[in-house]
């Protein structure tokens, strides 16, 4: 049986053509939840191509992201370019990538399905701990209910998230907006059609 590549092998082939597979937009959640943002820095936790650390850096903010596709990172460079913003992206994975204690204003993760249970509580308390008290965290995913759709995401049950999971794992947080939807999602080839959604938008005490 044909063993499906390893993880950076096989983003790095995705990202490697010239069209931006998530397209060159930002999650239009996000762009929603602009008013919550806080002024100052902003992470975008495995931001691709940089579609989400471009449009928060044109927002005003000192925007830091990584991705641990380095085709992946020089795809975001050129866009930061011709949208004439500057982000700090730094090619790491989850795991490696220097964690320091609370220096964002923002915490930005869309669509950072990749984890399984396990390893999505550490990145979430990871993602917790560098971000600022009082500032915010905006988070965008697929619910259990893309299952009945096949239009993007992990395709597995387990790595979906639904609103007991995230008021959980955020649970010192106060609530700015939380809902579980669907939409017709049109972000490149790899988020495209009618999917089963779920966004979070909170504030750190």
């Amino acid at each position: 049986m044909n063993q499906p590549p390893p993880p950076l092998q096989m983003w790095n082939q995705r990202f490697d053509q010239a069209a931006y597979i998530f397209g060159e937009e930002p999650n239009a959640y996000l762009q929603s939840q602009a008013q919550h943002l806080k002024p100052g820095s902003a992470l975008a936790v495995a931001d691709g191509e940089g579609r989400n650390g471009v449009w928060l850096a044109q927002q005003g903010l000192k925007v830091t992201g990584f991705d641990l596709s380095a085709v992946a990172i020089q795809k975001a460079q050129q866009l930061a370019a011709r949208k004439g913003v500057r982000a700090q992206w730094v090619c790491s994975d989850w795991h490696s990538f220097d964690w320091a204690q609370a220096p964002y204003d923002n915490v930005v993760g869309i669509f950072v399905q990749f984890a399984p249970p396990a390893e999505r509580e550490a990145l979430f308390q990871r993602m917790d701990a560098s971000l600022k008290p009082g500032g915010t965290l905006v988070i965008q995913g697929y619910s259990l209910q893309q299952l009945s759709f096949n239009t993007g995401g992990p395709g597995k049950r387990e790595h979906l998230y639904d609103e007991a999971l995230l008021t959980r794992a955020f649970a010192a947080y106060d609530l700015l907006d939380l809902r579980t939807y669907e939409a017709v999602l049109s972000e490149g080839t790899a988020h495209s059609g009618r999917s089963g959604l779920i966004g979070l938008t909170a504030r750190k005490r």
